[in-house]
């Protein structure tokens, strides 16, 4: 029995969110004949990437095996273990699984992974995204949060900080894609609707 049920849980669902993206990213090459724009073109792109796999991998790995060896690795040890907070920590990646698979369902076939400059999808501004512009990256970043909260090891927190600067960096990167593909539709839909967190403005 691992030292930390939760933080396994949480592994599962983490590497059930990845594998939702493989499924997805296999839906749109048969669909649009390309990869999803899983490396987006361009140095940044490659270089983000080069950064955003390891992490995924680290992510899917760390809960799963880190309680049955927290004891004798030191950066998979916790620096703190509360029973109660690792179970509301598995609630809340339950959740953000949930409410991310409904943003899925309605980006449909405009989901991608990454930018693609000679691409032009619909403009999605229903849904969540009425709410939110980057309602998938929000969630990314909660359940990545809860993550560190049910599996708090030094090795788990430098991996959620990596990937909470990449969401940012790619966040921005997008909008300024959109902001060049949509034109003012889409700056006005900015100017109402919050980064991450819902808002919306008249």
């Amino acid at each position: 029995m691992p030292s930390n049920v939760p933080a396994v849980l949480v592994g599962l669902i983490v590497a059930t969110y990845w594998a939702r993206v493989v499924r997805l990213m296999g839906k749109i090459r048969r669909k649009a004949g390309h990869s999803a724009n899983v490396v987006p073109p361009g140095a940044l792109g490659w270089f983000t990437r080069g950064l955003w796999f390891p992490v995924v991998f680290l992510w899917i790995l760390i809960p799963l095996v880190g309680p049955f060896v927290d004891g004798r690795v030191w950066v998979l040890r916790p620096v703190y273990w509360l029973p109660i907070v690792g179970w509301i920590a598995f609630v809340v990646a339950a959740v953000s699984l949930v409410l991310t698979w409904i943003c899925w369902k309605q980006m449909g076939s405009s989901w991608r992974m990454g930018i693609d400059p000679e691409e032009k999808t619909l403009l999605i501004v229903s849904g969540p995204y009425a709410y939110v512009r980057h309602p998938i990256y929000a969630l990314s970043s909660v359940l990545m949060i809860a993550t560190v909260v049910a599996e708090p090891a030094p090795l788990m927190i430098g991996v959620a900080v990596v990937h909470l600067v990449l969401l940012q960096i790619e966040a921005r990167r997008e909008e300024g894609y959109l902001s060049r593909v949509h034109g003012k539709p889409y700056v006005d839909y900015c100017r109402r609707v919050g980064r991450f967190i819902p808002c919306r403005r008249s």
